[in-house]
């Protein structure tokens, strides 16, 4: 969590806008815990992590819209999605992660 604070101290001194994404729930296997944690720079960068491949890459996309709109959303990705394979959760395990813009 140190890591991610820093790096949102950075980026906001060097103007950059941020996003942080939380997972809050958890059903059956995941690749991180309840609670994990990773920040969004407005030009893709990241610091920490959500889960795994390409659920990262669908989170970072949502993390823009947030960036965009100001507006927190909650996303769900798992095996119940028909993108659940392509997105990486084959564990069987479904997340939900919400993501909010740091001001």
């Amino acid at each position: 969590m140190r890591q991610i604070l820093e790096s949102i101290e950075s980026w906001k001194s060097q103007g950059s806008t941020v996003a942080l994404a939380t997972v809050v729930k958890v059903w059956g296997s995941a690749p991180r815990p309840l609670g994990s944690k990773m920040a969004i720079r407005d030009d893709g960068q990241m610091a920490g992590s959500v889960s795994g491949g390409c659920v990262e890459a669908a989170v970072c996309q949502e993390a823009e819209r947030v960036l965009a709109s100001g507006e927190a959303r909650l996303v769900c990705y798992g095996v119940a999605d028909e993108e659940a394979w392509s997105l990486g959760l084959s564990c069987g395990g479904e997340i939900e992660v919400f993501i909010e813009r740091v001001d």
